[in-house]
């Protein structure tokens, strides 16, 4: 991931996508003001998912922008992404960690203060913590953190945290009066009838001057 003022992370989730063309979604996105996006897919199977992957890298490089693979370390590393994005129940992050190298970064998700510290401990390189608010983007919801859940992890952790879950345009500069360095959304985007004007009013809502 390369530095940034903020983060605005699209999780673009191929379900979220109501049958809409992922790849199109992502680069509308990107040149509205996203500026990592995490590529999820849990209902495809892995020759479908890695083609996707491809589709989605070739727009992003054109982009320079970030490409972080949901779940999935071996898609990560047959296209080329820039890293992964790990559950607590997928593979651990020291096993991930030596298949992709000390390059790849590796992001944890998080709902407590010791999966933070452990995760940051292992050497993850961001934390992605939530869910902040109640959000049904997600089967197997765990405890709501709220807004004061999410400060009193942001207090205790050094790295890079975006906070997930819930998080829309009436909520996001709340969430970023948190501490966290960026926001990570599935259907305040995904799920919105104009892309564009649903980033750049995300953006707009964290603080920042869109594109």
């Amino acid at each position: 991931m390369r530095d940034t003022d903020f983060i605005l992370c699209l999780i673009a989730d191929e379900e979220a996508a109501g049958g809409r063309k992922i790849p199109s979604i992502i680069e509308q996105a990107v040149q509205s003001g996203v500026n990592l996006v995490q590529l999820r897919a849990k209902n495809l199977e892995s020759r479908e998912f890695l083609f996707l992957a491809i589709e989605v890298s070739k727009v992003l490089e054109a982009k320079k922008t970030p490409l972080i693979i949901n779940d999935r370390v071996d898609i990560a590393q047959a296209c080329g992404a820039s890293g992964v994005h790990l559950g607590q129940k997928d593979l651990p992050l020291s096993i991930a960690r030596k298949i992709l190298g000390k390059k790849k970064k590796i992001g944890i998700t998080v709902n407590t203060l010791r999966e933070a510290q452990e995760a940051t401990a292992g050497g993850a390189d961001y934390l992605g913590v939530g869910p902040v608010f109640s959000t049904l983007t997600k089967k197997d919801l765990r405890p709501v953190l709220g807004l004061p859940g999410l400060k009193a992890i942001r207090e205790k952790i050094k790295i890079p945290i975006l906070a997930v879950g819930g998080i829309n345009a009436n909520n996001a500069r709340q969430v970023m009066d948190c501490g966290v360095e960026g926001i990570a959304v599935v259907s305040a985007i995904m799920a919105a009838k104009d892309i564009r004007r649903a980033t750049k009013e995300l953006i707009e809502a964290m603080g920042f001057c869109s594109r």
